[in-house]
This record gives structure tokens, C-alpha cells and sequence, in this order.
């Protein structure tokens, strides 16, 4: 007996329901459901029609990602091939009804597309992201989407892995009929109407909508452009091409043979080795052994209302982030003018948002509703969690932290949005230690993903586990991580920003780096990102924590030099690139003037560097400090890291993350140049201790996450 899947007789309708919870995924038992609930059907004389949908809240999201996963890390494992499903459903003598609620992604849309008719309700979505795990569709999607919505529109679906509303899918002709109301009821009633008409096409067999290869030659190298826009340097894109194509050349059986050989390939592939670890590790950072797990962790403390302290561009940017997940929100700062700022740059957000098609006026009048402005402390009193949002100034967050005391009611969160500070000196403050926690929120935070959450030596359980409830509420992804300057991000970013100004000391340029760290895979060049941000903050960083300060230590010279010009960035108009009028950056000749004078007079000799150095310098810095970070505690597993630049740092996707791209180059290689450095350019570059270990031992980080996990 499958209890995955059951039929119930609705008048003279079979309806099939699959129920496999969360997502409805097609794992090992629910296609053979599906296949034995169709033969059942199909000799029921009183069955003239049949509905397939999917329980709870969603029809089906795809295949399993633990069979994903097996396939791709085990060549001995092929990834799931569900061909006799999808010809069982094709080939149903009864029509077949596909009833979409929630989303049909992936192999939830290729099953649909094999059915005789799709139906959905209105808010649902459909898409095929498979690309975003660094595979193509692979139970024949890249064979019946250009059938059913031609080739320039599944070439957009597909390359872009995006999910696109149920509305526009009806427009398209992919989905026949949308069901204002009960899904079930509706489906039926469709499924009842088309029982008596005839015939019922078969998806495989259409052919009007594949084009001539004259008509299509355009198409494919517009893809191929978009590709390489949308998702540079990831072969999955360009890899659905060539399945896409095979749709438009070959007949449908030899198009769907070449389908499955390409997606086997690009199963194989170290990018979907990658992009499966980020999207694994993204759902692991959710649990926290010793929190999540524990008693005190299911049945928190409800938020209803959040009061940000700080009105500038971090929490404004927080205001609208709660705001939009639907919480009320007090927004307070010291002085009306600095309030007002703040809510002007929230309206100009939001603006932003309707100008862009991703909200209404209505909706944003709405979120904006919910956020309250007052000067001073005394309006957080009422609040569930108040997210202290100020400059990193010590002083001042001991201060404020002090006066909530007086304020904040019992059992309220505490939390600051420290990006550097000592989480236990802030919560040294108050008189409930416990309630503190750090929320460091990344810029801008409405849009950025990334929380860390950091554990003071006092948190509590409930406050941590509340934090990442919080976290969820908002649609971010929060990473546990224990208190250490500048935690686990901006520590990790620190050497590897420094390692870039050294690397232009001794003779490269900022746009070779940023050249060689975009074609690497970031988002953005680490000079882009500290023009963006503002030399000035690593500036006062240097100071407020002494950095350099060890005998011998080498510091950097260049940036220094540029913040007493008052080249701060983007900010300033200038900075380690100019800006002129916009956010393009723009290599400066004044720039070159001030590296030759600051290195000529610091006597060092400038030199040809290689971009492998910089490749090696500026990476494996990362590693080896997230290695010591591993091994202190900081960090739990090396995933976390991961997922935490991944989110938050602009790290590539199909490269994992920096401790997941070092099991890929090599634990062994990735040592020896560490050492070489260390020979070479100092003690900043020792090597961390847990790396030596883990090469000794033959081990990699997933070897050590799989260890800390048992």
C-alpha cells in the first residue's frame, strides 16, 4: 500500500492526491503511486477523468534533493528518472488534469506538462530553477516547455531558473484554466467538461511551436547572451541550450535520450556539487544543536511588535525589512530631524519598489502603516524584540543598553546590530544579559538575506532560538555564530581585504584585483566593495581595535593615505576609483599618483604580480582565517561560513563558498601555498592549525562538519 498517494472517486472523476510531505517531492514510492493510481483509474468503468494534485501547501516542488545530492556526490548513483511516469500519465486513455496550488517547480512542472490539461489557482507559481542548482531539467522539461510556449520563452524560463506567476503561465498557454476557489472542486468540475470532448493531445506530439532552425538560430544566441549575463562562468545554462535545442532538431524520443545524457553530465558537475551544498547548507544553518532542538525552543515568545533604536540607513533599512514581513514597528531615534530622515529614506525605498513592479501603491501605504516614528526610548517599551541600530561606537551601545533596562518590558529581546563590537561588553550594560543577542543585519538590510546571529556567553536559549524564528519571519537566512571581532564575516573580510591593498602595494592595481575577483565569481571587487562602503569604516575599525599593533606587522599604508585626502569612496566621489555622477567605477590616475608616492617613501619596491597571486593571496586568506575560526568555536561548521558568504559577501554560488571551494582545490595545495606565504610575506599568513590537521589526517571541512554533526 502507497500512502503517499490515494485516490478518492469525486461523481465520475478520479482524484489522486500526493502527499508527501513538505513539498510533495517526487522521492522513491510517489511515482509508482502515481503510475498504480492511474491503472486503477483507467479500469474503473465509472472513472471518465482524471484529477492529480498535491496536499498541504504546495503541488509538487520537485524531486528530492537527497536523491539530487546522492547522485551528485556517488557516480555509481544515477540522479531519478521518472520517463515511465510521464509517458504512463501521457499516454492515460482518460484525460489527465494536472491541479496546481502553491508552486510546480522543476519535476512538479515536467510531470504537469506531461498531463492533457493544467489548471491553478490564481496565486500560485511555476518555474523550472534547476540551473539554480547547476543542473538542467532532466524528466523531459527541456523537451515539452518549448512544445507548449515555444522556444524564446522556455530559453527565458529555463536559463533563468525564475519563478513566474500562475497569471502569466495562463497567458502563455501553459496553464489552461485558472480556479477562483476550491481547487479540488474546480478541478473536478474542469476535469468533468473535458471528459467528453476528444482528443486529448499529447504534449510530446505537438510540433507548431518549435520553429525552423532559421527562426531559431537568433533565439539561441540571445540565450547564450543571457546566460552569460544572468549566470556567468556556470555551464548548466549553456548545457539546457543544447538540451533546448535537441527539442527543435530531433524527434521527441531522441531529444528526450539527448536530455537525460546532458543531465546526467551536468549531475556530475563540480558546480552542481557546489550550488547542492549551498542549497543544503542554507536549510542545515536553520538548526542549531543544544537550541533548536531543545524544550525551551517550541513554545517561544511571540513577536507582534519590533522597535528599532536609530534611525539611519541600517534601521530604516531593518524597519522596512519588519515591515514587510508584516510586524509593527517603532522606529525611534534622539532627534525629530534624524527621524525624519529615516522615513523619508524608507518612502524612497518603497518608491523604489513600485517603480520596479514589485509592489503597489496600496501595498506600500500598507507596510508603511505599520511603522510608528518617536524620539527617544520610552515608545519601546510595548516591544517584543528592540534592534538597537547605531554607529559602532562602544560608548554609545553601553549607554543605550543601560536604558533599556528601565524600559524594555520582561522577556523582550535585546539586540544590537553590531557589525564588529564585543557582544558580551554590550550586554555587560544591562541587568538581563540573557535577552541580549547580536542581529548583525547586512546593508541593505530590507534587501540583503544575511543575519548573523551571535551568542553572547550569556544568551539564552529562548533568545537565540527566538532569533532565528525572528530571522525566518523576515524572510533571511539566520547563521548562529559565537562572539568574536567582527564575528565571522567581517572577521574573514578583513585579511582578505588587507591581503588586496598589500597586493597593490607591491604592484598590482585595484581594477587587476577586482578583474581577477570578479572573473573568480564575486559579485562585486573587493576596492568596488570598500568605495561602496567607505574607507572611513575600515579606517575607524583599524583604530577602535588596534589592528597592526604587533611588532613587525605589516599595515596598510595606501588607504590610510587616501582617507587623509578625504577619498572615502563613493560617498566622496572618489575614493580607490572615481565616480563621476554615478556607481560606475572608474580607474583614477590620482589614485596610481598616491600608490607610487605612499610606496616609493615606505621603500617598497614595486613589482609585476601575476593574477594567479592574486587569485591565491585573497582567497586561501579567507580560508585559512574561516580555519581558525573552526577551530576557536566561532564558527560551528564550515558550512555556516559558507552559507554566511554565500548570503551575505557576494561569494559564487557554483563555487560553495570559500571552505567547500578549498575541499574542491585541495586542502593539500591550499596548505602548501598558505605555508609558502608564510615563508614569504609573515606571521599573518601561519597557517591555521585545524587546516594542517585536516591534511595530515586526509580529511576535508565536510569531513569535519560530518564529524561535529554525528
Amino acid at each position: 500500500m502507497n500512502n503517499t498517494v490515494t485516490t478518492s472517486i469525486v461523481d465520475d472523476v478520479a482524484v489522486v492526491q500526493i502527499d508527501n510531505p513538505p513539498v510533495n517531492a517526487l522521492s522513491h514510492g510517489v511515482p509508482e503511486g502515481l503510475v498504480a493510481a492511474i491503472d486503477e483509474a483507467e479500469r474503473n468503468p465509472a472513472v471518465r477523468a482524471i484529477v492529480i494534485l498535491g496536499a498541504g501547501r504546495t503541488f509538487v516542488a520537485g524531486a528530492d534533493i537527497k536523491d539530487l545530492e546522492a547522485a551528485a556526490w556517488d557516480s555509481s548513483v544515477d540522479p531519478p528518472d521518472i520517463h515511465d511516469l510521464l509517458t504512463r500519465v501521457e499516454d492515460a486513455a482518460k484525460p489527465v488534469v494536472i491541479a496546481i496550488h502553491g508552486t510546480a517547480l522543476g519535476g512538479g512542472l515536467e510531470l504537469a506538462m506531461a498531463g492533457h490539461y493544467r489548471v491553478a489557482v490564481r496565486d500560485a507559481r511555476v518555474g523550472l530553477p534547476e540551473a539554480n542548482l547547476g543542473i538542467i531539467p532532466g524528466a523531459e522539461g527541456t523537451q515539452r516547455l518549448p512544445r507548449l510556449v515555444g522556444v524564446e520563452r522556455a530559453i527565458d524560463m529555463i536559463v533563468t531558473g525564475k519563478l513566474f506567476p500562475v497569471t502569466d503561465a495562463h497567458e502563455w498557454e501553459l496553464i489552461d484554466h485558472i480556479i477562483d476557489g476550491d481547487l479540488r472542486q474546480g478541478a473536478v468540475a474542469f476535469a468533468h467538461d473535458v471528459a467528453a470532448r476528444g482528443p486529448h493531445r499529447k504534449t510530446r506530439e505537438r510540433s507548431d511551436m518549435l520553429g525552423t532552425p532559421e527562426e531559431n538560430a537568433p533565439l539561441f544566441e540571445a540565450g547564450r547572451q543571457l546566460a552569460k549575463k544572468v549566470r556567468p562562468n556556470q555551464t548548466a545554462p549553456v548545457t539546457a541550450l543544447e538540451a533546448i535545442e535537441a527539442a527543435t532538431t530531433m524527434p521527441f524520443e531522441r531529444g528526450r535520450r539527448r536530455e537525460r545524457e546532458l543531465a546526467i553530465g551536468s549531475v556530475r558537475s563540480s558546480q552542481c556539487r557546489a550550488l547542492v551544498h549551498a542549497f543544503v547548507a542554507e536549510r542545515a544553518v536553520a538548526k542549531v544543536p543544544g537550541v533548536t532542538d531543545a524544550p525551551a525552543a517550541s513554545n517561544l515568545p511571540a513577536v507582534e511588535e519590533v522597535a528599532i533604536i536609530g534611525a539611519g540607513t541600517m534601521g530604516s533599512g531593518i524597519a522596512m525589512a519588519c515591515a514587510n514581513a508584516g510586524l509593527r514597528v517603532v522606529l525611534t531615534d534622539a532627534a525629530q530631524e534624524r527621524l525624519d530622515a529615516g522615513f523619508a529614506a524608507l518612502r524612497r525605498n518603497y518608491e523604489s519598489s513600485v517603480k520596479r513592479g514589485r509592489l503597489t501603491p496600496a501595498d506600500v501605504e500598507k507596510r508603511i502603516a505599520l511603522v510608528k516614528g518617536a524620539v527617544g526610548y520610552e515608545a519601546c517599551a510595548s516591544a517584543d524584540v528592540v534592534i538597537e541600530a547605531v554607529f559602532e561606537q562602544m560608548a554609545l551601545k553601553q549607554q543605550i543598553f543601560a536604558a533599556l533596562d528601565a524600559v524594555a518590558k520582561p522577556g523582550a529581546m535585546l539586540a544590537t546590530n553590531t557589525s564588529m563590537l564585543d557582544i558580551d561588553a554590550i550586554a555587560s550594560a544591562t541587568r538581563r544579559p540573557d535577552a541580549v543577542v547580536g542581529l548583525h543585519f547586512f546593508s541593505p538590510a530590507h534587501v540583503m538575506r544575511l543575519v548573523e546571529i551571535v551568542r553572547g556567553s550569556s544568551t539564552s536559549v529562548v533568545t537565540l532560538a527566538s532569533a532565528l524564528a525572528l530571522a525566518k519571519k523576515l524572510g533571511k537566512v539566520g547563521v548562529v555564530v559565537r562572539n568574536s571581532t567582527g564575528f565571522v564575516g567581517n572577521r574573514m573580510m578583513l585579511p582578505y581585504m588587507y591581503e588586496a591593498q598589500f597586493l597593490v602595494e607591491d604592484g598590482a592595481t585595484p581594477e587587476q584585483v577586482d578583474r581577477v575577483l570578479t572573473k573568480f565569481g564575486m559579485a562585486m571587487g573587493i576596492f568596488a566593495v570598500d568605495d561602496l562602503g567607505g574607507l572611513d569604516v575600515a579606517w575607524r575599525i583599524r583604530r577602535e581595535l588596534n589592528q597592526f599593533s604587533e611588532p613587525g606587522a605589516r599595515r596598510p599604508l595606501v588607504a590610510d593615505a587616501l582617507v587623509e585626502l578625504n577619498r572615502l569612496g563613493q560617498k566622496t566621489g572618489k575614493g580607490w576609483y572615481k565616480y563621476e555622477g554615478g556607481r560606475t567605477p572608474i580607474p583614477d590616475p590620482e589614485t596610481t599618483a598616491v600608490i607610487d608616492r605612499v610606496t616609493a617613501g615606505a621603500g617598497i619596491r614595486r613589482r609585476r604580480v601575476e593574477d594567479d597571486e592574486i587569485r591565491e593571496r585573497t582567497i586561501y586568506a579567507l580560508i585559512n582565517e574561516g580555519a581558525r575560526l573552526l577551530e576557536e568555536g566561532v564558527a560551528m561548521r564550515a558550512a555556516d561560513i559558507d552559507v554566511i558568504y554565500l548570503t551575505g559577501y557576494g561569494f559564487p554560488g557554483f563555487r560553495g563558498g570559500p571552505m567547500f571551494h578549498a575541499d574542491k582545490v585541495g586542502l593539500p595545495k591550499v596548505l602548501e601555498r598558505v605555508s609558502a606565504f608564510h615563508g614569504e610575506l609573515g606571521e599573518r599568513w601561519k597557517p591555521a592549525p585545524l587546516l594542517e590537521r585536516l591534511v595530515k589526517e586526509g580529511r576535508t571541512f565536510r569531513d569535519y562538519d560530518a564529524g561535529r554533526m554525528q
